[in-house]
C-alpha cells in the first residue's frame, strides 16, 4: 500500500531497545534492524546482508558495537552501511557490499525512524510529545500489535462516539451520544474535540481520576492528530458547570506505526509531571496497564475483525456509511490522502 515516507515514524520506546543486542522490526513492509552502540547511540539499517540476504539481526554485534557481523560468512557492516570486513580470500571488499541505513533520534522518550529520502529527515519535524520527555515527566509505556491497517486505527481514535457501545464498563457512559463535537484544522494538524455535560463516569474513570463517585462531571475528549498517524489525546473532567481549570486532566499518546497493510505497532502512553512526587511513576504504570485491558480485549478484536471483512479491499471503494461522529476521522483521512499523493506527484 502506498505509506507517506518523508514524515517520521516511531519504530520503538528508548527503553524497548538495549546496548549491545540487535532488535529487528518490520516497518512500513521493510525489515529493519535497530541496535546502540557502546556510547548507547541508536542506529538502524535494513535487516539483509547484501551477499545472501539473511537477516543481519541474527548476527553479532561486534568492535565495541560499531558493527554488525552477519552469522553467515562473517562480513561486518558500520553504522553508514558500509562492509568493513571481509573475512575471504584477500578480503577485498565489494563496491556493492552496502547496506541500506535509516536516519534514526531518540526524542520524546521513543526512537524515530525516517523511512523517505534521507536529505529531508529534519528532526525538528517530529511531532510535539514533550509531555513524554522523562527529564520533567514520569512515564508509563504501553505497546500492543494489531492485526489492522494503521489507518483503521486512527479513525478509531478520532472518533470516540464507540466508546458508550464498545466500552460501557470502562471509558464510556449513556451520555456519550449526546457530547458536543467539533473538528479543527491547523495546516496538516487535524483536532477531534467531543465535550460531554452532567455525565455520570463509570466506576473506572472515577477511580482513575480520583473523582467523587456517582458526582456529576462535564467531559472533554480532545484528539490532536498529525500525520501519518500520531495522536495525543487530552482527556478531563470537572464538576458540572465549573471551567476546566478546577478539574483534572490526564494526556495518553497513541501513536501508530505500520508494519504491514494489515498490521500495525501501536504504542500508547500516560505521563504525570514529576512535580507530583516520585510515586507518579508507579501511578503512570498503573493508569497504562489498566487501559490496557479494554484497548487489548475490546478495541484490538473490533479492529481486527473490521481489517478481516474488509480483506484487501480500500477503505474508500467500499463506499462507507458516514456519521457524525466520523468527520474527525474522515478530516485525518483526506489530510493524509492529499499528503501522499502530493509526495508521490513531486517523486
Amino acid at each position: 500500500m502506498p505509506y507517506l515516507m518523508n514524515c517520521w515514524y516511531v519504530a520503538a520506546w528508548a527503553s524497548e531497545v538495549n546496548t549491545g543486542e540487535l532488535f529487528p522490526r518490520t516497518l512500513l513492509d521493510q525489515k529493519v534492524v535497530i541496535y546502540r552502540d557502546n556510547e548507547g547511540v541508536a542506529h538502524a539499517l535494513l535487516d539483509r546482508c547484501p551477499h545472501r540476504f539473511v537477516p543481519l539481526s541474527s548476527g553479532s554485534l561486534c568492535d565495541g558495537g560499531r558493527s554488525i557481523q552477519c552469522n553467515y560468512h562473517g562480513l561486518q557492516f558500520d553504522q553508514s552501511g558500509q562492509c568493513v570486513h571481509n573475512p575471504h580470500g584477500d578480503g577485498k571488499i565489494p563496491a556493492a557490499a552496502r547496506v541500506k541505513t535509516f536516519p534514526l533520534v531518540e526524542k520524546h522518550n521513543c526512537l524515530w525512524i525516517w523511512m523517505g529520502d534521507q536529505d529531508k529527515a529534519d528532526p525538528a519535524l517530529i511531532t510535539d510529545f514533550s509531555c513524554m520527555d522523562r527529564e520533567h515527566f514520569y512515564v508509563g509505556e504501553g505497546y500492543l500489535y494489531a492485526k489492522a491497517n494503521y489507518v483503521l486505527e486512527s479513525d478509531n481514535i478520532l472518533d470516540l462516539s464507540h466508546i458508550e457501545f464498545l466500552h460501557p464498563g470502562t471509558l464510556g457512559s449513556d451520555a456519550v451520544k449526546d457530547s458536543v463535537t467539533e473538528v479543527k484544522q491547523d495546516g496538516d494538524t487535524v483536532w477531534s474535540m467531543r465535550q460531554t455535560n452532567n455525565e455520570i463516569l463509570p466506576d473506572f474513570l472515577y477511580q482513575a481520576w480520583g473523582i467523587e463517585h456517582g458526582k456529576r462531571v462535564d467531559r472533554w475528549i480532545d484528539v490532536r492528530w498529525d500525520a501519518p498517524a500520531n495522536m495525543l489525546l487530552v482527556s478531563g473532567a470537572t464538576p458540572t458547570g465549573q471551567p476546566r481549570e478546577n478539574g483534572i486532566e490526564t494526556l495518553i499518546p497513541h501513536i501508530f506505526t505500520p508494519e504491514t497493510a494489515h498490521s500495525t505497532h501501536y504504542w500508547f502512553g500516560m505521563s504525570f509531571p514529576k512535580a507530583i512526587g516520585p510515586h507518579a511513576q508507579q501511578l503512570a504504570d498503573e493508569q497504562v496497564a489498566n487501559l490496557s485491558v479494554p484497548f487489548e480485549t475490546e478495541d484490538l478484536p473490533m479492529l481486527e475483525a473490521q481489517q478481516d471483512n474488509m480483506g484487501d479491499s480500500d477503505f474508500w471503494e467500499n463506499k462507507p456509511v458516514l456519521l457524525i461522529g466520523d468527520a474527525g476521522a474522515i478530516r485525518a483521512r483526506r489530510t493524509l490522502d492529499k499528503l501522499i499523493k502530493a509526495e508521490n506527484a513531486a517523486t
